[in-house]
């Protein structure tokens, strides 16, 4: 089961951190008005985020294997 939810949190967690425009129109394009491009702190904050659920799902993964 960690194993499963390790795979999952590490390939959420790369998207995040390496195409954080897309992870933007997934998840939060439908909430604004104007069509347009996520802020740079937006940006910074997601990335920030995915690397640490990518963590989350290295560990995961990790203790699958002890």
């Amino acid at each position: 089961m960690y194993l499963i939810l390790g795979i999952v949190f590490l390939a959420l967690g790369l998207l995040m951190i390496l195409r954080p425009q897309v992870f933007f129109e997934l998840v939060e394009s439908w909430k604004s008005d104007s069509p347009g491009e996520p802020s740079r702190m937006y940006l910074l904050s997601t990335r920030f985020g995915g690397v640490l659920v990518a963590a989350v799902g290295i560990a995961s993964i990790v203790v699958n294997f002890l």
